[in-house]
């Protein structure tokens, strides 16, 4: 988490700062990314991520406390815009980042404001780890672990395998000659021994 600002508020009072800091949230998870100022934007961030992180949780005590920070004050409309934030995060944005842990959000910086020269930002929800991405880091740590095997063993064992290695070299040169002594013994004769006993 970024260490919280020094100087001025935003907006103020720190009720001010809260309420603008709540309808900015209630705005990113309404239409997944939004242009604002680059202090708005950084302040807005650890908020947005502690609250899809409650979200995950999916329980009846993460949407009440999520409810007292995105919460239409006003009721006077039947379906709010915190209302649909509310369900938006809770139904489509908190499953969508089910596997990963936080870093749910970007700050692209997109230059200064025409009016009073303001650095403008604009933050927005990244992608969703896709499976291939969430399984690759463990496919890395199997490999590492099987490295880390065979670096660790000792050299004797490699020098066993060459020595069982050797002999088994050996012994086909051993049954290449055990062959040719059978086959003189058992009178199969070449074409010149034929000719000899022929005459």
């Amino acid at each position: 988490m970024p260490t919280p600002s020094k100087g001025p508020r935003l907006g103020g009072g720190p009720a001010h700062e809260r309420l603008m800091l709540a309808n900015l949230a209630t705005a990113l998870f309404e239409h997944g990314r939004i242009t604002t100022t680059e202090a708005k934007a950084k302040r807005l961030r650890p908020l947005a991520e502690r609250l899809i992180t409650k979200a995950k949780r999916g329980d009846l005590h993460s949407r009440r406390m999520v409810m007292r920070v995105i919460n239409d004050r006003t009721r006077k409309r039947m379906s709010s815009p915190a209302d649909r934030a509310l369900h938006n995060l809770f139904t489509e944005i908190a499953p969508r980042y089910e596997n990963r842990n936080g870093g749910y959000t970007r700050i692209v910086k997109v230059g200064s404001r025409k009016g009073d020269n303001a650095p403008m930002a604009v933050i927005e929800l990244v992608e969703a780890l896709t499976e291939a991405t969430a399984a690759r880091p463990a496919k890395k740590t199997a490999a590492k672990k099987a490295t880390a095997k065979t670096a660790g063993a000792p050299e004797k064992k490699i020098r066993a395998k060459k020595v069982a290695e050797a002999p088994a070299d050996a012994s086909a040169d051993v049954s290449a000659d055990a062959d040719a002594a059978v086959a003189a013994d058992t009178g199969t004769d070449t074409a010149e021994d034929s000719d000899e006993s022929k005459a």
